[in-house]
């Protein structure tokens, strides 16, 4: 604040602030900044949302290729479960695992041994800036999709 000292036409000094104009400058300015300040914001998690998925989707393809599952379950909520603990932070709803021997009604999803299997996650994200979520996505909300194929080791049936 700069303060400056004027004389008064009737030989009184005043002392004069520019206080009005900073007020003005800041209101004007404030919109862009927090703008950017939370369109960052937005990109960050995007980026994060997105690695992770990546991440989950490649350590829940090691872990079907070997033909492993947890004792008491299928092999698919085996393989759901380690996508699952990959994706810290995400709530995995969407995950899709199909084989290319196998049918859909089958109960074996994940494939035999040497076969080639495709593993699909889908996650939904709400943007918190309103300005930038009608750019990217739809209504506000962000569609992230990754998937992956595999071939299965030759593991014991």
């Amino acid at each position: 604040m700069k303060l400056r000292i004027r004389a008064h036409p009737r030989g009184a000094a005043r002392l004069q602030t520019n206080c009005g104009q900073s007020l003005v400058e800041f209101a004007l300015i404030a919109p862009l900044f927090f703008l950017l300040i939370f369109g960052i914001l937005d990109f960050g998690r995007a980026f994060f949302v997105h690695l992770t998925l990546q991440h989950a989707v490649r350590q829940a393809g090691r872990f079907a290729v070997t033909g492993q599952q947890s004792t008491g379950g299928s092999r698919e909520d085996s393989i759901k479960a380690a996508a699952q603990q990959a994706a810290v932070g995400l709530d995995i709803r969407t995950l899709t695992i199909t084989s290319c021997c196998s049918t859909n009604s089958g109960s074996n999803l994940a494939g035999g041994p040497n076969d080639t299997i495709t593993i699909l996650m889908a996650v939904d994200l709400p943007l918190i800036t309103p300005l930038i979520g009608k750019f990217f996505g739809d209504n506000g909300v962000y569609h992230f999709t990754v998937s992956s194929t595999f071939r299965n080791e030759p593991f014991p049936l």
